[in-house]
């Protein structure tokens, strides 16, 4: 682990600087769904090879199979949509049968390009080490794009349920994905940290009716965003301000509102840059500090909006906890976490736990949200290596 971290600090100031290179006129064709999909969720409806480097000067290649695939899911509604990811098999290491992790990405940005189908074949995923973390376990590895990330239509940031189904289809289309050879039955785990620690819990409480087949024995939960309610008041202003946009783009298009309507030529100036330019990293160094009020019609804060109609019935829907994941959890949290409170992560483990799951909360004292995914992977990884070894799961309910 101390070799990752070290590796850490020398990629992930380079993604920072060179990540900006990318631009909208690069997409490729292959993001661009047809016009019918296929009969089922999880069916992949195209395929090309791909390759995983760490870094964006692309001199370290990740010993790995690559295919980035498009597939089927379903959005908010239960309407049929086609997302985009990518299946990674390791090639180094040979379990049988071999599990299947599904990596949720955190944050990316709503940008197409932010897209980590791309950043990982560009070497500016910023969680390139966690997956290769994953994949030198032996474990394949599979990761979403979720919704509008390189798929025409603005990304549904932290909509709760089509993140879940994207997560729990990307599995499937593993599984489903010719070539790949893995196991149509075998043993599934959910990991995710921030944006993707909310997908992965949403996919946990998803699955026992979404995808019932899935063999899924565990899954890692890193500072999820559970409670929007909690959280929008702390983010709006803050170093890490562009979330609290994030949400309110991603929510508008979830639910069809147009956020236009409630910003001046200000803040359409500087969603539509976020929309279409940046990606997160890029996003905080331009934007630091935003304050929605100094974008919004009329200068009241934006989060005024969450205690209104539709926007608090929407903020309700988002939140999690409401439903009991079937499989153990491993709820990782800092409790110098400055962008998600730890007492949200806190709330949704004693919910779990009052619903009968198998929790065990995990607190530690890494300052800053971005830092504290280490000791989600410290603990996460061996804590999946016992699950798919049938060992008895920890719990602190």
């Amino acid at each position: 682990m101390a070799t990752l971290i070290a590796a850490a600090t020398t990629v992930l100031p380079l993604t920072l600087s060179i990540a900006t290179t990318a631009t909208a006129a690069d997409q490729p064709a292959f993001y661009e769904p047809p016009a019918a999909l296929p009969p089922h969720n999880g069916d992949v409806i195209r395929s090309e090879q791909a390759v995983f480097y760490l870094d964006p000067l692309k001199a370290i290649k990740v010993d790995a199979s690559v295919d980035r695939i498009m597939y089927r899911t379903t959005d908010r509604l239960g309407k049929p949509i086609a997302v985009t990811g990518t299946v990674l098999t390791p090639r180094n290491v040979n379990l049988s049968p071999r599990p299947i992790v599904a990596f949720a990405p955190g944050t990316q940005g709503l940008a197409d390009k932010c897209a980590p189908s791309l950043q990982i074949a560009q070497g500016t995923e910023y969680e390139g080490l966690p997956i290769k973390k994953l994949l030198d376990q032996g474990f394949a590895v599979v990761v979403t794009d979720y919704q509008g990330l390189g798929t025409p239509g603005v990304h549904t940031y932290m909509n709760r349920e089509v993140q879940g189904h994207a997560v729990l289809d990307s599995v499937r289309a593993a599984q489903r994905l010719q070539g790949a050879h893995l196991p149509a039955d075998g043993p599934v785990a959910l990991y995710g940290y921030s944006q993707g620690g909310g997908a992965t819990a949403s996919a946990a409480e998803l699955a026992p009716e979404y995808a019932p087949e899935l063999k899924i024995k565990g899954a890692v939960v890193g500072a999820p965003p559970a409670d929007m309610g909690q959280m929008a008041a702390g983010l709006d202003g803050s170093a890490y301000g562009v979330f609290f946009n994030y949400a309110l783009s991603g929510l508008g298009a979830g639910y069809g509102i147009d956020i236009d309507a409630y910003l001046n030529s200000h803040g359409k100036r500087v969603t539509h840059d976020l929309r279409d330019n940046l990606c997160t990293t890029q996003a905080l160094a331009k934007y630091p500090f935003l304050h929605s009020r100094f974008l919004a019609a009329g200068l009241r804060p934006l989060t005024e909006l969450l205690d209104r109609a539709p926007w608090n019935a929407i903020v309700a829907d988002q939140q999690l906890g409401k439903r009991r994941p079937a499989v153990p959890v491993l709820l990782s949290h800092s409790t110098l976490d400055d962008v998600i409170p730890q007492q949200v992560g806190k709330k949704l483990a004693a919910d779990w736990c009052r619903l009968g799951a198998t929790v065990k909360f995990s607190s530690n004292h890494i300052p800053g949200h971005i830092a504290a995914t280490i000791a989600t992977g410290r603990e996460g990884v061996p804590w999946l290596q016992d699950r798919f070894a049938d060992k008895p799961a920890p719990s602190t309910c």
